[in-house]
């Protein structure tokens, strides 16, 4: 969109955690304010009220647009971009971003050691939706057990997969994306 760019494209206007998503991890979107963005309805509300770099820097937030924003999913989950907005807010710009960075760490280290494959979605997921503390108590989980060094790559992302199964579980968070019927 003419006019539209951004300083962080790991975390949307919206509320979307770029960061941790498929398509921007492979390099097919750098985000929103990227060079080659598409054209967005809160993108233009943002050039209309004065170009927050997030949408919780408005007076309106939470506005109409943040009714249904979370129903489905895309490549990357929607379900906590409202409240993950909320929580940039408390804690702070750049607290958000070190919580954010350390995800996307955890998540590429996921994806090169524990990814049969067929998991990519699901780590991506997982480390989107859980807390930072449920996902640090998760990795702290793997990298202690002894054995996980001599499993397959198919018995490490079964294991892995297990293992954040088990913190969703506890926290009734279902780790899957939710498509438009």
């Amino acid at each position: 969109m003419k006019d539209f760019t951004r300083s962080d494209l790991l975390f949307s206007l919206c509320g979307l955690n770029c960061g941790l998503c498929p398509m921007h991890l492979d390099g097919h979107c750098p985000g929103c304010g990227g060079e080659g963005n598409q054209s967005c309805k809160i993108a233009r509300c943002s050039l209309q009220h004065g170009k927050p770099e997030y949408c919780s820097q408005c007076q309106e937030f939470p506005c109409k647009k943040y009714e249904y924003i979370d129903a489905f999913d895309s490549f990357v989950t929607h379900q906590n971009q409202k409240k993950d907005l909320e929580k940039q807010q408390e804690i702070g710009v750049e607290a958000y971003r070190a919580e954010q960075e350390e995800k996307i760490r955890i998540l590429k280290w996921l994806l090169q050691n524990c990814n049969d494959g067929r998991k990519k979605t699901f780590f991506c997921v997982a480390v989107n939706l859980l807390e930072f503390e449920d996902v640090r108590n998760v990795m702290a989980q793997i990298k202690s057990d002894e054995t996980f060094g001599e499993l397959s790559l198919k018995e490490k992302a079964a294991y892995v997969t297990g293992q954040f199964q088990k913190a969703a579980d506890k926290q009734g968070i279902v780790l899957k994306l939710r498509k438009k019927k």
